[in-house]
């Protein structure tokens, strides 16, 4: 009769709280990766929307502070017109050799 006793006795004992304590170990454990889980993605979030505003700074200040395409092809044939009439009195000015 020792036998079955024994056995019932390791299970009330020693299995119960060893299951129930790796149980709650688990959950707990659980728990705090979801919460770890959560302020990083808190984190995250938060870096995402500080880069997307500095980008957005970024492109603003590209557009105030350089040149447009239209404006520098304007300055491109001004130039290109003042080179070709420098070029035309030089060859106007040089005499014939």
């Amino acid at each position: 009769m020792s036998g079955p006793v024994d056995l019932i006795w390791w299970i009330t004992a020693v299995e119960i709280p060893a299951v129930a304590g790796l149980f709650w170990l688990s959950w707990r454990m659980r728990s705090e990766l979801s919460a770890r889980l959560e302020s990083q993605r808190e984190g995250h979030d938060a870096e995402m929307i500080a880069l997307r505003d500095g980008l957005a700074d970024f492109k603003l200040d590209v557009a105030r502070n350089y040149v447009s395409i239209p404006y520098l092809k304007d300055i491109e044939k001004r130039l290109t017109a003042h080179l070709l009439r420098i070029e035309a009195k030089l060859d106007h000015n040089v005499p014939a050799a």
